[in-house]
């Protein structure tokens, strides 16, 4: 959902309860509206399966001055649960001509976490899947924006979301769980310090043709998608002077980005690879930072990354 909506609505996630909820949190979550409701009444919508979106009649022009959100067709299956990963498809329209702006339903379904990360980010968003009913359609009414210097106006976009399915987020690991491997002579070598923490050694190493990943933990878990977003904890260091230039070790904090936004020998040399797995990349400047690097990530560079977590 982030993928299609940072496309989409830019500033969608940045929704927060600045629209009330229409009824109080309940023990048993239940869908929660939010907004100007009452201008949602005029959504009817046509079901058409699973994989095409449905037929989708409103009032217009649509236009609403905070965010509004409602269930309109109430589904049959089990109520979505929080930390739960929600499967979903969009059909976005122009709220002011009813034109289609996108259509996700032929595509394989969105995944969308519903973590604290979210709930505090965009509790408009998370109160209205959490507790929704499997098969439910919400329609999301987001505010226009006024014309600014260099952009046009953009009117009220309406998008109706199908939940598909729901399904428990697979566990983050703490550290590395599968079979060790012996990795080939002339790579870098590894060993953990007494707080566990991985120390590369790049004495006597050559620099690289091309990429090497090299498994030093082979884990048992899910095998990476390039689209995927990962969760690790790795180290970094310049090939030429054995310096560590990052880590997410230091910060004590696991770093999670989307395998699409590091560099290639990241995304080349992961995409693959699976869960629970300690992987050696030995990364050509070519795949790295270039000639001119950043900060003291310059030129052919080697990377501890432990692979925690995937969604």
């Amino acid at each position: 959902m982030r993928r299609l909506l940072a496309i989409l609505l830019p500033g969608l996630l940045l929704l927060t309860a600045c629209g009330g909820s229409d009824a109080p949190p309940a023990p048993e979550p239940t869908s929660q509206s939010a907004g100007e409701t009452a201008k949602l009444d005029s959504v009817k919508l046509t079901e058409k399966g699973d994989k095409k979106a449905p037929g989708v009649e409103f009032t217009k022009p649509l236009d609403v001055k905070e965010p509004t959100v409602k269930v309109v067709t109430e589904g049959s299956g089990e109520r979505v649960k929080a930390n739960q990963i929600a499967n979903i498809s969009i059909v976005a329209f122009n709220g002011k001509d009813g034109s289609t702006l996108e259509d996700t339903f032929p595509n394989d379904p969105e995944p969308l976490e519903l973590n604290d990360e979210l709930k505090t980010s965009s509790p408009v968003i998370y109160n209205a899947f959490v507790g929704a009913k499997i098969g439910s359609h919400i329609a999301l009414a987001v505010p226009g924006q006024a014309a600014a210097e260099g952009t046009a106006a953009k009117p009220t976009q309406l998008l109706v979301v199908k939940v598909l399915s729901a399904k428990d987020a697979p566990p983050v690991l703490d550290k590395p769980e599968g079979d060790a491997v012996t990795p080939p002579a002339g790579l870098p070598t590894v060993k953990d310090n007494d707080k566990g923490v991985p120390e590369i050694s790049v004495a006597g190493v050559k620099a690289p043709t091309k990429l090497i990943s090299q498994d030093l933990i082979t884990g048992k878990g899910q095998a990476l998608k390039e689209t995927d977003t990962i969760t690790v904890n790795y180290v970094g260091v310049a090939l030429a002077t054995g310096k560590v230039f990052d880590s997410s070790f230091e910060s004590g904090k696991k770093a999670t980005f989307p395998l699409t936004g590091v560099i290639k020998g990241w995304t080349q040399g992961l995409t693959g690879k699976t869960v629970g797995s300690r992987v050696l990349l030995v990364v050509p400047k070519a795949l790295a930072y270039g000639d001119q690097g950043q900060g003291d990530a310059k030129g052919d560079l080697v990377f501890v990354v432990d692979i925690l977590g995937v969604k």
